[in-house]
């Protein structure tokens, strides 16, 4: 089981960073069966400037830093080898938003 509030977002930048807002229920603690998402508003650039990517980061308990993945500008995802079979990075431009949805969830 991992939590929720245990998920960082990094926002990976080639010239800075910028403000970011993670949207989320309070904690939650998942079953291994349960899906979770959480979206992140961005601020001070757009989801389609070549410039920019945004990068997901998670922490489990106990453990160090761990990245999960990223989405670009042209929409294109990369995800961890690790990782990528259980989750999945998507945005919306018209409100500035990226989604990170995990499945299977454990540490």
């Amino acid at each position: 089981m991992i939590s929720t509030s245990l998920l960082l977002l990094l926002l990976a930048a080639i010239h800075c960073v910028h403000c970011v807002e993670l949207i989320q229920p309070g904690s939650t603690v998942l079953t291994p069966s349960q899906s979770m998402t959480l979206t992140c508003k961005v601020s001070g650039y757009s989801l389609t400037d070549s410039s920019y990517c945004t990068a997901w980061i998670r922490q489990p308990a106990g453990k160090a830093l761990e990245w999960i993945g990223y989405i670009c500008s042209s929409g294109s995802t990369y995800y961890s080898e690790k990782l990528k079979s259980r989750f999945q990075i998507s945005r919306d431009t018209s409100s500035s938003t990226v989604t990170l949805t995990g499945t299977n969830m454990q540490t």
